[in-house]
């Protein structure tokens, strides 16, 4: 049986472009005891990928270069040599950017049966929901009360985390940027506000405006000019969960950090980075949480997405486009 995968061709700086991204086909070995082969259905596109891009190791080893590339993916399994899976097993994995998948059992995670869509465990019962939970209650401790800000607030964790704080009962601000993007989040019950053609300091001033009250909670996914703004807002205490800073991904030099920094000691705030990974024993709590509450439709999320394999790398430079709302998937 034949696999297509894509594979990265060089190291981006900057930017990546289509070109980078080579799709190749391979026939599979055999498989050997303890292997399971996957057929995908859903392949997750996701902005820490472009870190993996760097070849430099962060909190997660680099792609190589003319190797196959990796991703959360669905698929169900079609051939197995392992006793815990068998054939018509739907998996979740990180065997992505490819259409079929052969892999140790190990690294297989049978899906729950209930009425959710396969998919949603890319998305908001995936990864990027258990970010968006995490942040919220284990890194910034949000409360019943208090005033929540969430940038790139329409996307796969942000539109999450600023459900999950209005469940709590709080006031939640969520910043976004086409007019699409601002209206969903207005039917969320969120007070939307857009970052584009403003100066951190514009920014600022429309933050006050939809959250009088200041800042109590911070949920950073952006960097740049949403952390000034945000830090020009905080209350006393107020406490900043940092998931991600898409700003500086594709930045071909470092750029300089908040003017404002120091707001961190005048308001005894607490600024604090986080990886899910080191999380995921809690996992099991957040689906406990969280599934009831999709399956009944009292959480909403919604899905861009892009069909064929061929689509995978267009899906994943519109990441870094404003291109989606909610999570980015490629349906095989």
């Amino acid at each position: 049986m034949q696999s297509r995968f894509y594979t990265l061709t060089v190291y981006p700086n900057g930017l990546p472009n289509r070109s980078l991204f080579a799709l190749e086909t391979q026939t599979l070995p055999d498989l050997a005891e303890g292997e399971v082969r996957i057929r995908n259905h859903w392949l997750s596109v996701d902005p820490y990928m472009r870190g993996r891009m760097s070849g430099l190791r962060t909190y997660v080893e680099p792609f190589e270069i003319g190797k196959p590339m990796e991703g959360g993916a669905i698929g169900e399994v079609i051939e197995s040599h392992d006793s815990r899976f068998k054939v018509g097993d739907n998996v979740s994995h990180m065997g992505g950017w490819r259409d079929i998948a052969q892999l140790p059992a190990e690294g297989l995670t049978p899906l729950p049966e209930n009425d959710v869509p396969e998919q949603a465990y890319l998305g908001v019962l995936g990864m990027p929901g258990m970010t968006a939970w995490t942040g919220l209650n284990l890194i910034a401790e949000c409360k019943p009360g208090d005033n929540v800000l969430v940038s790139a607030a329409s996307g796969a964790v942000g539109s999450l985390a600023v459900q999950l704080a209005k469940v709590k009962g709080c006031h939640v601000v969520g910043i976004a940027g086409a007019a699409h993007k601002l209206a969903w989040l207005e039917s969320l019950g969120v007070e939307p506000v857009s970052y584009q053609n403003r100066t951190a300091q514009e920014l600022s001033d429309a933050i006050k405006l939809a959250s009088p009250n200041g800042i109590d909670v911070y949920y950073e996914n952006v960097g740049g000019i949403c952390l000034e703004a945000a830090l020009s807002q905080l209350n006393e205490g107020a406490r900043i969960a940092v998931c991600g800073m898409i700003d500086s991904y594709n930045a071909e030099a470092p750029a300089p950090g908040p003017s404002n920094l120091s707001q961190l000691v005048i308001r005894k705030a607490k600024l604090q980075g986080f990886i899910v990974a080191d999380h995921w024993s809690s996992y099991p709590y957040f689906l406990n949480e969280v599934t009831p509450q999709v399956a009944a439709g009292k959480l909403t999320y919604k899905e861009t997405v892009k069909e064929g394999l061929e689509s995978a790398p267009d899906a994943f430079l519109a990441l870094f486009e404003g291109g989606n709302i909610g999570k980015m998937l490629v349906k095989l």
